[in-house]
């Protein structure tokens, strides 16, 4: 029986990761033996890492992390903090990487037990890599709910969104909100809340057992800007208000207070806190999301962390904790 296209992509993909990871051949050695070229090699293992068939490890992280995490935990009376090692690049791609190598491994261990039946999921860029790099579970119970709209102001589907890819990850049943991150008006809100497919999902999100949200940031990098999901006069405004952070669609000021702005107000999903006193793990990367996580931590809401180093060590420095110095 001919193979499909896919199937064999997927079967080349496999035997060049072995061939790489476990038996230490260079790219050229594998393009050689497989009868294809170098770069063809670096596709099928780039392949074979983004479907999750390559799972690797390491074990412990560096006592600093570990510090971090303590003082963290301490300070905004968080149930975990796992703190990512910064790899070079003092980039915020690079510190997303980081976080999701770590994030997904979590998160697996959380979606891998018969506790969690409902997640309740934001969207963003350090979700959806955390989801791409976490390994293949079979989960076909699990309901995936998100807890925010899941289009952009155009009505595009939104590149971060992260419901079908959980799903994939898992074998469950995704559910997504079929309505923009921000309405254009408090009408049009009310129009999109009307709708009894929306309430129901709604309601489903709010009895989740966990969230996995991101925090947002207003700043040029923040992906509401980058995706055109806010205007530059609303950024503007935004500025003015005090916000710092974005979280869930609501808006909070440095001291983790709620901002009132309209922009807030028209926000189509679940509001931070109808899920005050459920968990939930904020994932979040780059020194960049410092005054934004601070931010999102002192409004209580947050129980789990998971971030990168050098975002940790600017979050200490500005609330004023130091690491212990070893002798």
């Amino acid at each position: 029986m001919r193979m499909q296209d896919q199937d064999w992509m997927e079967h080349l993909a496999i035997r060049a990761a072995w061939l790489s990871f476990v038996g230490g051949q260079t790219q050229g050695e594998i393009a050689s033996q497989l009868g294809v070229s170098p770069a063809k090699v670096h596709r099928l293992i780039a392949h074979a890492q983004k479907q999750g068939l390559i799972k690797f490890q390491i074990e412990g992280r560096p006592l600093e992390c570990l510090q971090l995490e303590d003082l963290l935990i301490s300070e905004f009376g968080l149930k975990t903090c796992v703190i990512a090692p910064d790899v070079g690049g003092c980039d915020q791609e690079s510190a997303i990487r980081s976080v999701s190598s770590v994030a997904a491994h979590v998160l697996a261990g959380l979606l891998s037990t018969t506790d969690i039946k409902r997640v309740g999921v934001g969207m963003g860029r350090t979700l959806k890599a955390s989801f791409e790099k976490m390994p293949r579970l079979s989960q076909p119970k699990l309901e995936i709910v998100s807890i925010c709209g899941s289009l952009t102001r155009t009505l595009a589907a939104n590149p971060y969104d992260v419901v079908q890819l959980l799903q994939e990850r898992t074998g469950g049943e995704g559910y997504y909100l079929p309505v923009p991150y921000f309405a254009e008006s408090a009408e049009e809100k009310d129009i999109f809340l009307g709708q009894r497919s929306v309430q129901d999902l709604m309601a489903k999100a709010r009895h989740a057992d966990v969230f996995v949200i991101g925090i947002g940031s207003i700043e040029e990098e923040g992906h509401l800007v980058q995706r055109d999901m806010i205007t530059s006069q609303e950024q503007v405004e935004l500025h003015k208000s005090g916000a710092v952070c974005d979280l869930m669609g609501r808006f909070l000021t440095a001291e983790g207070k709620s901002v009132a702005v309209d922009l807030g107000d028209r926000a189509v999903g679940l509001h931070f806190q109808e899920v005050n006193g459920s968990r939930v793990i904020a994932l979040v990367g780059g020194e960049s999301k410092a005054d934004a996580t601070l931010a999102a931590l002192r409004s209580g809401v947050i129980t789990d962390l998971v971030a990168d180093e050098t975002l940790a060590m600017a979050l200490s420095d500005k609330i004023g904790l130091k690491l212990a110095r070893s002798a």
